[in-house]
């Protein structure tokens, strides 16, 4: 049964129920199978994106241009030295002066509570393109490519290996809404954090979905029977002071062939990108047959078609 989500904010993956979190994926689906049978649907003409980043991005720019191009709407990119977020004047101001002009905002910023307050404040849609605690779109866009690859989500393991930042939070939320298993193994001192954590367990509760959450130090014993080797870098944009230290106590979470071979042997190797090869991931396991990595991209374009064809109004 389809949900209706027209107006409505994405700012965490916590806020979705199973079925609207599944609705994105099979609208994200049907947008795909569509383009590549040549198929656009002008879901969105005249309608009008505001992109604020204060993050620099390869794929969520250009999948949230694309996917407005597509839709026949038109994306309007506000970069880090544009408005200066909270800086030249408030994000209150910001968020009703957009509310005004564009139809659906996206914001790509540091920390959790400026998305926050834009969607508290904007009268329009707003879109979590990032931040420190979450990155639902890529969330979204995994799980349509572990879809694409398993057709289910049920009694699936994701091993994720690396640090307990967003992109783990955002992960682990998704799987405790589908009913996906997911094992985070980190580096001491790493880990996510209890309230996440009892937050994924609290939504396997609620919707009784039977994820299994876990954490281990254990790389070795972590990544055992996994469908899914998820990873990304171990310093996220604007950790460069904490890299070098990072380095030290992330090297033996490397994902090699070694390591990758301890998984099933039908297991999917994931990666957000960018990849920094000889650190989290080697680039043989990047590049293998069963890395997915860049259909893992390429889907992020496809989730957030189906993200602004739901929620603009």
């Amino acid at each position: 049964m389809s949900v209706n989500l027209k107006g409505r904010d994405l700012i965490s993956i916590k806020d979705l129920t199973p079925e609207e979190f599944f609705q994105f994926i099979e609208t994200a689906i049907s947008l795909k199978t569509g383009l590549n049978m040549s198929q656009r649907q002008e879901i969105l003409k005249n309608k009008t994106l505001a992109e604020i980043f204060q993050k620099p991005s390869l794929r969520t720019r250009v999948s949230f241009e694309s996917s407005m191009t597509h839709l026949g709407g038109h994306g309007i990119y506000l970069g880090p030295d544009d408005i200066k977020l909270g800086q030249r004047e408030t994000t209150e101001d910001i968020a009703k002066v957009l509310s005004g002009m564009v139809d659906v905002i996206m914001a790509r910023v540091f920390e959790n509570k400026t998305v926050k307050e834009l969607a508290e404040y904007a009268t329009v849609p707003v879109i979590n393109g990032l931040c420190d605690y979450e990155h639902p779109t890529q969330a979204l866009g995994d799980f349509l490519t572990i879809y694409e690859k398993f057709r289910r989500f049920e009694d699936l393991k994701i091993a994720y290996i690396g640090d307990g930042n967003n992109v783990c939070n955002s992960t682990i939320f998704s799987a405790a809404l589908m009913g996906t298993h997911i094992t985070a193994i980190t580096a001491p001192g790493f880990e996510p954090t209890e309230d996440v954590i009892n937050d994924a367990k609290q939504i396997v509760k609620r919707y009784d979905t039977g994820s299994e959450i876990n954490v281990t130090n254990d790389v070795n014993e972590g990544i055992i029977d996994a469908d899914i080797v998820y990873t990304d870098v171990w310093a996220s944009m604007g950790q460069e002071a904490e890299a070098e230290e990072k380095k030290k106590k992330f090297l033996a979470y490397q994902v090699d062939m070694e390591k990758f071979n301890k998984a099933k042997p039908t297991a999917i190797f994931m990666h957000c990108l960018p990849a920094h090869y000889g650190e989290e991931c080697t680039h043989e396991v990047a590049h293998s047959p069963r890395s997915v990595i860049f259909d893992e991209a390429a889907n992020r374009m496809h989730s957030i078609k189906a993200i602004l064809a739901l929620v603009t109004p």
